[in-house]
């Protein structure tokens, strides 16, 4: 069976490395961007399973590049990942469809791989 690629859009790379480690000990193939302009280009070029974006970005922010990516493309599931935890944060990116919507502060890595695992299935 084919691994799934996620693509991870985080700029913290101590975060972002962990993620990726987690994630490929559960199956998966993992790519990693660190801003916003690098999030953009790696989408335009490459279909993946799932994305997992961070809001706060260098270049360009993960609002952007929701927006960029779904007047694009609608199907491909995407869980933000975000230290932001107001409402209208929320309510703004669940306005493009994402899958999940996770504060660092308060998931574990295996809550995320879990979702990602079973949004995947």
């Amino acid at each position: 069976m084919e691994k799934k690629k996620i693509l991870i859009i985080e700029d913290d790379k101590a975060i972002s490395r962990v993620l990726e480690l987690k994630l490929q000990s559960a199956g998966f193939l993992i790519e990693a961007v660190y801003d916003g302009r690098a999030a953009l280009e790696a989408i335009a070029h490459d279909g993946y399973a799932a994305i997992l974006l961070d809001l706060i970005l260098p270049d360009v922010d993960g609002f952007k590049v929701l927006e960029t990516f779904r007047s694009k493309d609608t199907v491909t599931p995407i869980v933000v990942l975000s230290n932001l935890q107001q409402e209208e944060d929320r309510k703004r990116v669940e306005q493009f469809g994402v899958s999940g919507y996770y504060v660092k502060s308060q998931t574990s890595l295996q809550q995320i791989t879990e979702f990602l695992t079973s949004l995947l299935a």
